[in-house]
Protein backbone atom coordinates (compact mmCIF):
# COMPACT_ATOMS: atom_id res chain seq x y z
CA UNK A 1 0.00 0.00 0.00
CA UNK A 2 2.89 2.27 1.11
CA UNK A 3 4.36 1.97 -2.45
CA UNK A 4 1.24 2.45 -4.39
CA UNK A 5 1.11 5.33 -2.67
CA UNK A 6 4.26 6.78 -3.18
CA UNK A 7 4.01 5.73 -6.78
CA UNK A 8 0.64 7.76 -7.16
CA UNK A 9 2.51 10.78 -5.55
CA UNK A 10 5.42 10.82 -7.70
CA UNK A 11 3.17 10.73 -10.98
CA UNK A 12 0.95 13.84 -9.57
CA UNK A 13 4.17 15.54 -8.94
CA UNK A 14 5.18 14.67 -12.53
CA UNK A 15 2.23 15.55 -13.67
CA UNK A 16 1.99 18.97 -12.00
CA UNK A 17 5.30 19.36 -13.32
CA UNK A 18 4.62 18.76 -16.84
CA UNK A 19 2.08 21.56 -16.63
CA UNK A 20 4.56 24.02 -15.14
CA UNK A 21 5.57 25.69 -18.47
CA UNK A 22 7.38 28.73 -16.80
CA UNK A 23 9.63 26.33 -14.48
CA UNK A 24 10.04 23.78 -17.68
CA UNK A 25 10.93 27.35 -19.47
CA UNK A 26 13.48 28.85 -16.19
CA UNK A 27 15.27 25.19 -16.36
CA UNK A 28 15.80 24.65 -19.81
CA UNK A 29 17.37 28.78 -19.81
CA UNK A 30 19.68 27.22 -16.30
CA UNK A 31 20.39 24.41 -18.15
CA UNK A 32 21.67 26.54 -21.60
CA UNK A 33 23.75 28.83 -19.70
CA UNK A 34 25.84 26.24 -17.71
CA UNK A 35 26.02 24.39 -20.84
CA UNK A 36 27.22 27.99 -22.73
CA UNK A 37 29.98 28.35 -19.30
CA UNK A 38 31.45 24.99 -19.79
CA UNK A 39 31.88 25.88 -23.54
CA UNK A 40 33.36 28.73 -22.55
CA UNK A 41 36.35 27.02 -20.38
CA UNK A 42 37.38 25.19 -23.47
CA UNK A 43 38.03 28.22 -25.53
CA UNK A 44 41.98 29.34 -25.04
CA UNK A 45 43.35 33.10 -24.13
CA UNK A 46 44.91 34.26 -27.40
CA UNK A 47 48.88 33.02 -28.20
CA UNK A 48 49.36 30.37 -26.05
CA UNK A 49 51.05 27.14 -26.41
CA UNK A 50 48.86 23.78 -25.56
CA UNK A 51 52.16 22.19 -25.10
CA UNK A 52 53.23 24.39 -22.42
CA UNK A 53 49.84 24.54 -20.75
CA UNK A 54 50.50 20.83 -19.63
CA UNK A 55 53.60 21.08 -17.86
CA UNK A 56 51.68 24.11 -15.74
CA UNK A 57 48.72 22.00 -14.98
CA UNK A 58 51.30 19.35 -13.50
CA UNK A 59 53.56 22.04 -11.81
CA UNK A 60 50.57 24.04 -10.39
CA UNK A 61 48.93 20.52 -9.54
CA UNK A 62 48.07 20.20 -5.63
CA UNK A 63 49.08 24.12 -4.99
CA UNK A 64 46.65 26.63 -4.21
CA UNK A 65 45.91 27.38 -7.35
CA UNK A 66 43.24 24.14 -7.60
CA UNK A 67 40.64 26.34 -6.24
CA UNK A 68 40.62 28.28 -9.50
CA UNK A 69 40.69 25.19 -11.69
CA UNK A 70 37.83 23.60 -9.43
CA UNK A 71 35.76 26.60 -9.60
CA UNK A 72 36.20 27.67 -12.90
CA UNK A 73 35.46 23.84 -14.29
CA UNK A 74 39.47 23.10 -15.20
CA UNK A 75 39.28 26.76 -17.47
CA UNK A 76 42.70 27.99 -15.63
CA UNK A 77 44.40 24.67 -16.47
CA UNK A 78 43.63 25.27 -20.41
CA UNK A 79 44.25 29.36 -19.84
CA UNK A 80 40.35 29.99 -21.29
CA UNK A 81 39.06 33.02 -21.62
CA UNK A 82 37.31 32.26 -18.23
CA UNK A 83 40.72 31.48 -16.04
CA UNK A 84 39.54 33.44 -13.25
CA UNK A 85 36.21 32.55 -13.22
CA UNK A 86 33.92 34.81 -10.53
CA UNK A 87 36.18 34.77 -8.46
CA UNK A 88 37.02 38.81 -9.24
CA UNK A 89 33.38 39.16 -9.11
CA UNK A 90 33.10 37.56 -5.09
CA UNK A 91 35.83 39.47 -3.99
CA UNK A 92 35.03 42.94 -5.35
CA UNK A 93 31.37 41.95 -3.74
CA UNK A 94 33.27 40.98 -0.32
CA UNK A 95 35.43 44.82 -0.56
CA UNK A 96 32.06 46.33 -1.67
CA UNK A 97 30.00 44.65 1.72
CA UNK A 98 32.87 45.32 4.18
CA UNK A 99 33.52 49.12 2.90
CA UNK A 100 29.32 49.53 3.52
CA UNK A 101 29.59 48.19 6.88
CA UNK A 102 32.32 50.95 7.71
CA UNK A 103 31.69 53.82 5.72
CA UNK A 104 28.46 55.68 6.51
CA UNK A 105 28.41 57.18 3.14
CA UNK A 106 27.78 53.64 1.87
CA UNK A 107 25.41 52.98 4.22
CA UNK A 108 23.04 55.60 3.46
CA UNK A 109 23.70 54.57 -0.06
CA UNK A 110 22.38 50.65 0.87
CA UNK A 111 18.95 52.52 2.78
CA UNK A 112 18.25 53.88 -0.17
CA UNK A 113 16.07 50.61 -1.42
CA UNK A 114 16.23 49.52 -5.13
CA UNK A 115 18.46 52.83 -6.61
CA UNK A 116 20.68 52.02 -3.81
CA UNK A 117 21.22 48.58 -4.41
CA UNK A 118 22.13 49.32 -7.96
CA UNK A 119 24.80 52.06 -7.08
CA UNK A 120 26.47 49.26 -5.16
CA UNK A 121 26.58 46.03 -7.77
CA UNK A 122 27.55 49.47 -10.03
CA UNK A 123 30.59 49.81 -7.70
CA UNK A 124 31.33 46.31 -7.09
CA UNK A 125 31.23 45.36 -11.58
CA UNK A 126 34.11 48.13 -11.13
CA UNK A 127 36.12 46.67 -9.06
CA UNK A 128 35.56 43.07 -10.75
CA UNK A 129 37.14 44.83 -13.65
CA UNK A 130 39.85 46.14 -11.47
CA UNK A 131 40.82 43.09 -9.64
CA UNK A 132 40.27 41.25 -13.33
CA UNK A 133 42.81 43.36 -15.00
CA UNK A 134 45.67 42.85 -11.89
CA UNK A 135 45.28 39.15 -11.87
CA UNK A 136 45.14 39.33 -15.53
CA UNK A 137 48.45 40.98 -16.19
CA UNK A 138 50.37 38.96 -13.59
CA UNK A 139 49.14 35.66 -15.13
CA UNK A 140 50.39 36.80 -18.56
CA UNK A 141 53.55 37.65 -16.82
CA UNK A 142 53.80 34.63 -15.46
CA UNK A 143 53.12 32.86 -18.43
CA UNK A 144 55.81 34.18 -20.42
CA UNK A 145 58.46 33.00 -18.17
CA UNK A 146 56.93 29.73 -17.14
CA UNK A 147 59.30 26.85 -18.97
CA UNK A 148 62.29 29.47 -19.62
CA UNK A 149 64.25 26.99 -17.60
CA UNK A 150 63.14 24.02 -19.39
CA UNK A 151 63.29 25.48 -22.30
CA UNK A 152 59.50 25.68 -23.18
CA UNK A 153 57.87 28.95 -24.08
CA UNK A 154 54.26 28.92 -22.88
CA UNK A 155 53.46 31.64 -24.78
CA UNK A 156 54.16 32.06 -28.60
CA UNK A 157 54.75 35.58 -29.37
CA UNK A 158 55.28 37.41 -25.66
CA UNK A 159 55.60 40.72 -25.23
CA UNK A 160 52.77 43.79 -24.33
CA UNK A 161 50.75 42.80 -26.95
CA UNK A 162 50.37 39.33 -25.86
CA UNK A 163 49.96 41.11 -21.92
CA UNK A 164 47.01 43.73 -23.41
CA UNK A 165 44.93 41.02 -25.11
CA UNK A 166 45.35 38.56 -21.98
CA UNK A 167 43.82 40.91 -19.50
CA UNK A 168 41.14 42.46 -22.48
CA UNK A 169 40.47 38.72 -22.51
CA UNK A 170 40.15 37.74 -18.76
CA UNK A 171 37.91 40.71 -18.27
CA UNK A 172 35.84 39.72 -20.93
CA UNK A 173 35.21 36.36 -19.83
CA UNK A 174 35.03 37.11 -16.35
CA UNK A 175 32.36 40.03 -16.99
CA UNK A 176 30.64 37.70 -19.37
CA UNK A 177 30.29 35.23 -16.75
CA UNK A 178 29.24 37.84 -13.89
CA UNK A 179 26.19 38.71 -16.76
CA UNK A 180 25.64 35.24 -17.00
CA UNK A 181 25.11 34.59 -13.65
CA UNK A 182 23.12 37.52 -13.09
CA UNK A 183 20.42 36.01 -16.04
CA UNK A 184 20.02 32.68 -14.54
CA UNK A 185 18.81 34.63 -10.78
CA UNK A 186 16.58 36.72 -12.56
CA UNK A 187 15.43 34.23 -15.64
CA UNK A 188 16.37 30.64 -14.49
CA UNK A 189 16.28 28.72 -10.93
CA UNK A 190 18.84 29.07 -8.30
CA UNK A 191 21.56 31.72 -7.33
CA UNK A 192 23.75 32.12 -10.47
CA UNK A 193 27.22 32.75 -9.17
CA UNK A 194 26.04 29.45 -7.02
CA UNK A 195 25.66 27.36 -9.85
CA UNK A 196 27.89 28.44 -12.34
CA UNK A 197 30.45 27.68 -9.02
CA UNK A 198 28.78 24.66 -8.65
CA UNK A 199 29.07 23.48 -12.03
CA UNK A 200 32.58 23.72 -12.33
CA UNK A 201 33.00 21.23 -9.59
CA UNK A 202 30.96 19.00 -10.53
CA UNK A 203 32.33 18.77 -13.89
CA UNK A 204 35.65 17.49 -12.02
CA UNK A 205 33.52 14.75 -10.15
CA UNK A 206 33.22 12.02 -13.24
CA UNK A 207 37.16 12.05 -13.66
CA UNK A 208 37.82 11.79 -10.05
CA UNK A 209 35.38 9.02 -9.31
CA UNK A 210 37.15 7.05 -11.83
CA UNK A 211 40.68 8.14 -10.90
CA UNK A 212 39.76 6.62 -7.71
CA UNK A 213 38.10 3.29 -8.68
CA UNK A 214 40.70 2.90 -11.57
CA UNK A 215 43.56 2.98 -8.32
CA UNK A 216 40.90 0.64 -6.76
CA UNK A 217 41.41 -1.64 -9.37
CA UNK A 218 44.93 -1.60 -10.10
CA UNK A 219 45.87 -1.27 -6.24
CA UNK A 220 47.27 2.00 -5.96
CA UNK A 221 44.41 3.05 -3.85
CA UNK A 222 44.09 0.31 -0.71
CA UNK A 223 40.50 -1.13 -0.74
CA UNK A 224 39.78 -0.49 2.71
CA UNK A 225 40.45 3.03 1.53
CA UNK A 226 38.54 3.61 -1.06
CA UNK A 227 35.65 2.55 0.64
CA UNK A 228 36.23 4.00 3.73
CA UNK A 229 36.51 7.44 1.27
CA UNK A 230 32.96 6.07 0.14
CA UNK A 231 31.25 6.03 3.34
CA UNK A 232 32.89 9.04 4.17
CA UNK A 233 31.32 10.66 1.77
CA UNK A 234 28.14 9.44 1.99
CA UNK A 235 28.10 10.76 5.28
CA UNK A 236 29.03 13.63 5.35
CA UNK A 237 26.80 14.97 2.53
CA UNK A 238 24.05 13.49 5.02
CA UNK A 239 25.23 15.55 7.66
CA UNK A 240 25.55 18.84 5.35
CA UNK A 241 21.68 18.08 4.80
CA UNK A 242 20.95 18.09 8.35
CA UNK A 243 22.80 20.70 9.87
CA UNK A 244 21.69 22.75 6.77
CA UNK A 245 17.69 22.35 7.57
CA UNK A 246 18.70 22.61 11.38
CA UNK A 247 16.71 25.84 12.80
CA UNK A 248 16.18 27.54 16.01
CA UNK A 249 12.47 28.54 16.29
CA UNK A 250 11.97 30.96 18.52
CA UNK A 251 8.33 31.66 19.21
CA UNK A 252 6.72 35.16 18.31
CA UNK A 253 2.70 35.77 20.14
CA UNK A 254 0.64 38.16 18.60
CA UNK A 255 -2.25 40.12 21.41
CA UNK A 256 -5.50 38.65 21.46
CA UNK A 257 -8.23 38.84 19.03
CA UNK A 258 -12.03 38.18 19.21
CA UNK A 259 -12.93 35.25 16.55
CA UNK A 260 -16.00 32.73 16.52
CA UNK A 261 -14.65 30.42 18.99
CA UNK A 262 -13.97 33.21 21.32
CA UNK A 263 -10.78 35.41 22.32
CA UNK A 264 -7.78 33.53 20.98
CA UNK A 265 -3.98 34.74 20.74
CA UNK A 266 -2.23 34.05 17.59
CA UNK A 267 1.09 32.66 17.63
CA UNK A 268 4.09 32.04 15.04
CA UNK A 269 7.44 30.82 15.11
CA UNK A 270 10.49 32.72 13.53
CA UNK A 271 13.25 30.65 12.31
CA UNK A 272 17.00 31.03 12.51
CA UNK A 273 18.68 29.03 10.36
CA UNK A 274 21.75 26.99 12.41
CA UNK A 275 24.25 28.03 9.21
CA UNK A 276 22.82 31.40 7.77
CA UNK A 277 25.16 32.39 5.73
CA UNK A 278 24.88 28.94 3.82
CA UNK A 279 28.28 28.52 1.94
CA UNK A 280 29.62 32.31 1.78
CA UNK A 281 31.84 32.01 4.01
CA UNK A 282 34.03 29.02 2.64
CA UNK A 283 33.56 30.93 -0.83
CA UNK A 284 34.31 34.68 0.91
CA UNK A 285 38.03 33.14 3.09
CA UNK A 286 39.05 31.12 -0.74
CA UNK A 287 38.64 34.00 -2.70
CA UNK A 288 40.24 36.34 -1.11
CA UNK A 289 43.04 34.20 0.25
CA UNK A 290 43.44 33.57 -3.47
CA UNK A 291 43.53 36.72 -4.58
CA UNK A 292 47.32 37.52 -3.38
CA UNK A 293 48.37 34.12 -4.05
CA UNK A 294 47.27 34.12 -7.41
CA UNK A 295 49.53 37.24 -7.83
CA UNK A 296 52.62 35.93 -5.75
CA UNK A 297 52.47 32.38 -7.33
CA UNK A 298 52.71 34.04 -11.15
CA UNK A 299 54.75 36.51 -10.18
CA UNK A 300 57.13 34.43 -8.89
CA UNK A 301 57.63 32.29 -11.56
CA UNK A 302 58.58 35.19 -13.54
CA UNK A 303 60.70 36.36 -10.68
CA UNK A 304 62.37 33.09 -9.64
CA UNK A 305 66.41 32.61 -9.94
CA UNK A 306 66.26 36.55 -10.36
CA UNK A 307 66.22 38.06 -6.65
CA UNK A 308 65.50 36.80 -3.49
CA UNK A 309 62.30 38.68 -3.64
CA UNK A 310 60.77 35.55 -6.54
CA UNK A 311 62.50 32.84 -3.96
CA UNK A 312 60.75 34.17 -1.25
CA UNK A 313 57.35 34.19 -3.42
CA UNK A 314 57.95 30.88 -4.35
CA UNK A 315 58.22 29.21 -0.60
CA UNK A 316 55.58 31.03 0.32
CA UNK A 317 53.32 29.65 -2.40
CA UNK A 318 55.03 26.22 -0.89
CA UNK A 319 54.33 26.85 2.60
CA UNK A 320 50.43 27.91 1.54
CA UNK A 321 49.47 24.28 -0.06
CA UNK A 322 46.81 22.27 0.73
CA UNK A 323 46.91 20.54 4.11
CA UNK A 324 49.92 23.29 5.19
CA UNK A 325 49.28 24.16 8.78
CA UNK A 326 49.55 28.47 7.87
CA UNK A 327 46.65 27.10 4.96
CA UNK A 328 44.68 25.78 7.29
CA UNK A 329 44.71 28.54 10.18
CA UNK A 330 44.01 31.55 7.39
CA UNK A 331 41.33 29.65 5.79
CA UNK A 332 39.49 28.57 9.36
CA UNK A 333 39.39 31.81 10.46
CA UNK A 334 38.46 33.54 6.92
CA UNK A 335 35.34 30.80 7.49
CA UNK A 336 34.83 31.89 11.41
CA UNK A 337 34.83 35.60 9.85
CA UNK A 338 32.60 35.41 7.01
CA UNK A 339 30.24 33.66 9.16
CA UNK A 340 29.89 36.28 11.43
CA UNK A 341 30.24 38.99 8.96
CA UNK A 342 27.17 37.49 6.46
CA UNK A 343 25.06 36.51 9.10
CA UNK A 344 24.92 40.16 10.56
CA UNK A 345 24.20 41.00 6.64
CA UNK A 346 21.94 38.87 6.35
CA UNK A 347 19.85 39.21 9.63
CA UNK A 348 19.18 42.57 11.32
CA UNK A 349 18.24 41.93 14.95
CA UNK A 350 17.23 45.67 15.63
CA UNK A 351 15.28 45.93 12.19
CA UNK A 352 13.40 42.50 13.28
CA UNK A 353 12.35 44.21 16.54
CA UNK A 354 11.25 46.83 14.78
CA UNK A 355 8.96 44.94 12.85
CA UNK A 356 7.33 43.06 15.72
CA UNK A 357 6.64 45.90 17.65
CA UNK A 358 5.26 47.73 15.04
CA UNK A 359 3.03 44.77 14.37
CA UNK A 360 2.01 44.01 18.12
CA UNK A 361 4.29 40.93 18.03
CA UNK A 362 6.25 40.19 21.13
CA UNK A 363 8.64 37.02 22.49
CA UNK A 364 6.62 35.58 25.51
CA UNK A 365 8.63 36.97 28.50
CA UNK A 366 10.31 39.17 26.08
CA UNK A 367 9.66 43.32 26.39
CA UNK A 368 9.71 44.38 23.10
CA UNK A 369 12.17 47.13 21.22
CA UNK A 370 15.84 47.16 22.71
CA UNK A 371 14.83 44.10 24.82
CA UNK A 372 13.53 42.24 22.27
CA UNK A 373 16.58 43.15 19.55
CA UNK A 374 19.41 42.13 22.95
CA UNK A 375 17.51 38.81 22.72
CA UNK A 376 18.16 38.04 18.85
CA UNK A 377 21.43 38.93 19.05
CA UNK A 378 22.07 36.90 21.91
CA UNK A 379 20.51 33.75 20.41
CA UNK A 380 21.92 34.94 17.19
CA UNK A 381 25.55 34.66 18.45
CA UNK A 382 25.35 31.24 19.65
CA UNK A 383 23.97 29.76 16.77
CA UNK A 384 26.67 31.30 14.66
CA UNK A 385 29.05 29.92 16.77
CA UNK A 386 27.93 26.22 16.12
CA UNK A 387 27.28 27.37 12.58
CA UNK A 388 31.06 28.96 12.07
CA UNK A 389 32.33 25.50 13.96
CA UNK A 390 29.89 23.38 11.56
CA UNK A 391 31.57 25.05 8.37
CA UNK A 392 35.00 24.91 9.57
CA UNK A 393 35.12 21.35 10.91
CA UNK A 394 33.36 20.41 7.34
CA UNK A 395 35.64 22.46 5.08
CA UNK A 396 38.89 21.52 7.09
CA UNK A 397 39.34 18.16 8.39
CA UNK A 398 38.56 16.53 4.98
CA UNK A 399 40.79 19.04 3.45
CA UNK A 400 43.64 17.80 6.31
CA UNK A 401 42.54 13.94 5.08
CA UNK A 402 42.69 14.70 1.50
CA UNK A 403 46.33 15.78 2.01
CA UNK A 404 47.60 13.55 4.22
CA UNK A 405 45.85 10.31 1.94
CA UNK A 406 46.89 11.92 -0.91
CA UNK A 407 43.26 11.77 -2.36
CA UNK A 408 41.83 13.82 -5.42
CA UNK A 409 41.35 17.49 -3.92
CA UNK A 410 37.72 17.61 -5.39
CA UNK A 411 36.14 15.33 -2.88
CA UNK A 412 37.22 17.80 -0.38
CA UNK A 413 35.02 19.47 2.24
CA UNK A 414 34.51 23.00 0.82
CA UNK A 415 33.76 21.08 -2.96
CA UNK A 416 30.73 18.48 -1.37
CA UNK A 417 29.43 21.64 0.40
CA UNK A 418 28.78 24.13 -2.40
CA UNK A 419 27.49 20.94 -4.48
CA UNK A 420 25.02 19.83 -1.81
CA UNK A 421 23.92 23.45 -0.40
CA UNK A 422 23.38 24.93 -3.90
CA UNK A 423 21.47 21.66 -4.84
CA UNK A 424 19.20 21.97 -2.16
CA UNK A 425 18.77 25.66 -2.54
CA UNK A 426 17.86 25.10 -6.58
CA UNK A 427 15.39 21.85 -5.86
CA UNK A 428 13.49 24.03 -2.69
CA UNK A 429 12.90 26.71 -5.44
CA UNK A 430 11.52 24.45 -8.09
CA UNK A 431 9.06 23.23 -5.00
CA UNK A 432 7.90 26.75 -4.38
CA UNK A 433 7.74 27.36 -8.17
CA UNK A 434 5.68 24.33 -8.34
CA UNK A 435 3.87 25.29 -5.39
CA UNK A 436 2.69 28.62 -6.69
CA UNK A 437 1.49 26.69 -10.05
CA UNK A 438 -0.20 24.80 -7.96
CA UNK A 439 -2.13 27.74 -6.30
CA UNK A 440 -2.81 29.62 -9.33
CA UNK A 441 -4.80 26.32 -10.97
CA UNK A 442 -7.07 26.54 -7.83
CA UNK A 443 -7.68 30.35 -8.46
CA UNK A 444 -8.60 30.08 -11.60
CA UNK A 445 -10.84 27.04 -10.91
CA UNK A 446 -12.51 29.23 -7.99
CA UNK A 447 -12.31 32.34 -9.91
CA UNK A 448 -14.76 30.46 -12.93
CA UNK A 449 -16.72 28.17 -10.45
CA UNK A 450 -18.07 31.37 -9.31
CA UNK A 451 -18.69 32.97 -12.64
CA UNK A 452 -21.18 29.60 -13.11
CA UNK A 453 -22.74 30.26 -10.02
CA UNK A 454 -23.39 33.99 -11.04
Amino acid sequence: MASAADSLASSINLAKFSQATDLKKRLWFTLGALIVFRMLSYVPLPGIDPTALGLLSQQTQGGVLDFFNTFSGGALTRMSLIALGVMPYITASIVVQLATSLSPTLAAIKKEGESGRKKLNQYTRYGTVALTAVQGYFIAVGLEAFGASQGVQAVIAPGMLFRIAAVISLIGGTMFLMWLGEQITSRGIGNGISLIIMAGIVAHLPTTLVQLFEGGRTGTIDTFKLVGIIVAVVGLVLFICFMERAQRRILIQYPKRQTQRGVQAERSHLPLKLNTAGVIPPIFASSLLLLPLTITQFAGQHAAGESRLGDFVITLNQYLQHGSPIYMVLYGLGIVFFSFFYTAVVFNPEETADNLKRYGGFIPGIRPGKNTEAYFDYVLTRITVIGAAYLAVICLLPEYLVSALSIPFYLGGTSLLIVVNVTMDTVTQIQSHLLAHQYGDLIKKAKLKGGRLR
